[in-house]
């Protein structure tokens, strides 16, 4: 889906937009947050929708999306996901990356995870694969939704009619969290790999 896309819904169906767009991003569909988010709160600057609703939709949009992404990894399995994922553009290599994030840092990844444009998207799968206690998924997932939409709608307001800029150079961030992502599971795997050999 292009920017175009996105922009012509979020303008054209509001909240109801945010909500959709949001959901699937949580549940694994590489939707831009940076990009649908700005957008809404330049919306709320000109009063076409509310700020804090937007806040609160996108929110509780990306719990529900979390939930449904948790429960495919919690009771369908990694093979499952491996299997049909790639018709939503989830490859191997998404969920790997999820995975060890997850494997390092415990569930705190469920609640910095959402914060990261490399990781968000996928994260909830893992937390299912591990069978994270459901409450604390909630909790984590909820939190950390509310931190990033709120920065993004945040910024979207205070840039009033510039929100693509903020799209534009947040963007590049994106590039720079994947690429430290992949550098800081590479120097995990590197060392483990040299622990195995040692042994």
């Amino acid at each position: 889906m292009t920017v175009s896309h996105l922009t012509a819904l979020v303008i054209h169906h509001g909240l109801l937009g945010i909500f959709l767009l949001m959901a699937l991003e949580s549940c694994c569909i590489p939707i831009p947050s940076e990009v649908v988010m700005p957008l809404a709160g330049f919306l709320a600057s000109r009063h076409l929708i509310g700020f804090w609703p937007a806040v609160i939709v996108a929110t509780v949009a990306n719990l529900v999306g979390s939930l449904i992404a948790y429960a495919i990894g919690s009771y369908a399995g990694r093979a499952f996901v491996l299997r049909y994922g790639r018709y939503v553009g989830l490859s191997a290599r998404h969920l790997d990356r999820a995975e060890r994030w997850f494997g390092r840092f415990g569930e705190a990844t469920v609640f910095f995870g959402r914060m990261i444009p490399a990781v968000r998207t996928f994260v909830s799968l893992p937390a299912g694969f591990a069978r994270m206690s459901l409450a604390r998924f909630i909790v984590f997932s909820l939190f950390g939704s509310l931190v990033w939409n709120l920065a993004l709608v945040y910024g979207g307001y205070q840039l009033n009619r510039n929100w693509q800029i903020l799209a534009d150079h947040v963007k590049p961030f994106t590039y720079v969290g994947a690429a430290i992502l992949v550098a800081a599971v590479a120097w995990f795997w590197l060392r483990r790999r040299s622990r195995q050999d040692a042994e």
